[in-house]
């Protein structure tokens, strides 16, 4: 659970100062040639074959000093508990360490017999190196410390159980607040502790409430620390979290889920087993992420005339705001303001009511072909998905990714039934294999289990299909209303 995440941050970091230390090597040829030439050093030895064969001469200083920095940092306990640290200490620590890398470093010049190896360039590769993983790190405390402030990426999690070792984990959470977890509140089955405060936590309920507070409040995660004589009592809640793509956690392995991959892992030494719905990787999300913003950025400017003379249409042919905002639900529940280009007339919302017995979808969705509230100019747009351009900017923003299940409004997600409500357990998309596959032409069942089947076999490569699928049925305006 944090683990995981906490292994991928490490690594990231050590990918960053590896390139860092090898741009140094770059950086510092450059500018030992200007200090040279500035203050008539003469030329510096191996540059007369250019760049790439004064770096092919020292590639192994450059093979030595890489792997031994990032090592002797690892050793010196940089990364681990990196949220924890205060920043100087973080600086002295590379410090020591490249102190250590250039002597190793010298070492190798002399064993090697690189005479002609400029000590001045060796320098201020020391030097460019250190500011710059420096500055690298102070980057990382301020993403990771605004992260936090802001509230983003917080793991909301449900702890069952208020026992010596559920008041345990409950302490560890509390002594790792900037690790990104945030407990909802306790569930205990003694009634006697019902609204009472343990640890400044609330016994919010039961385990047989636990439906109920999954729906009531926003829960990433729920995690059972409770006494063996409840293990019993736990595996309904299990399943019912399973089924709404509610990450569990217990202590033992004891349950065999349907769809929840299961594996091992600790929480600073506690032992949990953990029901994962979802098979998408830490590094998975982090290059979807990545593409999300880079494809939103490039298509909000290629898009931005399209965008523009929309908005003047909408504008002059219609009264009312360009664009429509709607509430609608994200990862887990989590509610956000949905963006669309207005492709109805104002004030159509209030009119769903007088036209629900001509709705042409089954299930808690409403979508009419001819639906006599679209304008003229709305028409066209939804007929070529430019009125969902808008989303863009909810993918920028993070509520949305490029890919995902259609974010649901809240009134539709209370009439889901519970197997349906796992569609959720993935951030929302703009497009979708139901978008790509009929959109009014698929019954809702279906739908949803188009979702499901997206969660349960998500990669990358998939995405990115789906994405070229998207631009095909955009232009062809395949399956729209």
């Amino acid at each position: 659970m944090v683990r995981e995440k906490e292994l991928f941050l490490v690594r990231l970091m050590k990918a960053t100062d590896v390139i860092i230390i090898a741009a140094s090597f770059f950086i510092a040829y450059f500018i030992t040639l200007i200090i040279r030439d500035i203050f008539d050093l003469g030329p510096l030895a191996y540059a007369e074959g250019g760049i790439f064969y004064f770096y092919l001469r020292h590639l192994w200083l450059i093979m030595i000093t890489i792997p031994a920095w990032i090592g002797f940092m690892s050793l010196d306990n940089v990364y681990q508990n990196f949220r924890t640290k205060i920043y100087l200490e973080i600086l002295w620590k590379v410090f020591r360490t490249g102190l250590f890398s250039v002597l190793l470093l010298g070492s190798g010049v002399f064993l090697l017999k690189m005479v002609l190896t400029s000590r001045l360039y060796v320098g201020i590769f020391a030097a460019t190196a250190f500011l710059g993983l420096a500055l690298s790190k102070a980057v990382w405390r301020w993403i990771l410390d605004y992260t936090y402030r802001q509230g983003i990426n917080l793991v909301n999690i449900l702890i069952v159980g208020t026992g010596a070792r559920a008041l345990e984990f409950i302490n560890v959470v509390r002594e790792h607040a900037n690790w990104g977890l945030k407990i909802v509140g306790l569930v205990d089955d003694d009634p006697k502790l019902l609204g009472k405060k343990i640890v400044d936590y609330e016994v919010i309920g039961r385990i047989t409430d636990i439906p109920r507070l999954i729906r009531e409040f926003v829960v990433d995660r729920v995690i059972f620390v409770v006494p063996r004589l409840w293990l019993n009592r736990i595996e309904d809640a299990i399943f019912y979290c399973e089924r709404e793509g509610i990450q569990t956690a217990v202590s033992v392995d004891l349950y065999k889920p349907k769809l929840a991959k299961l594996h091992q892992t600790d929480f600073a030494g506690i032992p949990l087993i953990v029901y994962q719905t979802s098979i998408a990787k830490e590094w998975q999300l982090f290059f979807k992420r990545l593409l999300d913003v880079l494809i939103a950025i490039i298509a909000l400017i290629l898009l931005s005339p399209v965008m523009i003379v929309s908005a003047l249409l909408i504008k002059f042919t219609s009264k009312g705001p360009v664009f429509f905002r709607q509430v609608r639900c994200g990862l887990n529940g989590r509610k956000f303001t949905l963006y669309k280009f207005r492709s109805m007339y104002a004030g159509s919302e209030v009119r769903q009511k007088e036209l629900s017995k001509q709705n042409e979808m089954d299930g808690p969705v409403f979508k009419i072909k001819h639906d006599p509230r679209v304008t003229s100019v709305g028409r066209y747009m939804r007929k070529l998905s430019i009125d969902e351009l808008p989303q863009l900017f909810n993918v920028l923003k993070g509520d949305m990714s490029l890919v995902g299940p259609r974010p649901p409004i809240p009134t539709e997600v209370e009439m889901y039934k519970s197997w349906q409500r796992r569609r959720l357990s993935m951030k929302p998309g703009l497009t979708c294999i139901w978008q790509v596959s009929g959109r009014n032409k698929i019954d809702f069942d279906q739908w949803m289990e188009m979702d499901l089947q997206y969660i349960d076999n998500f990669s990358l490569w998939k995405d990115l299909k789906i994405l070229f699928r998207t631009v095909f049925v955009v232009l062809t305006g395949y399956g729209a209303a």
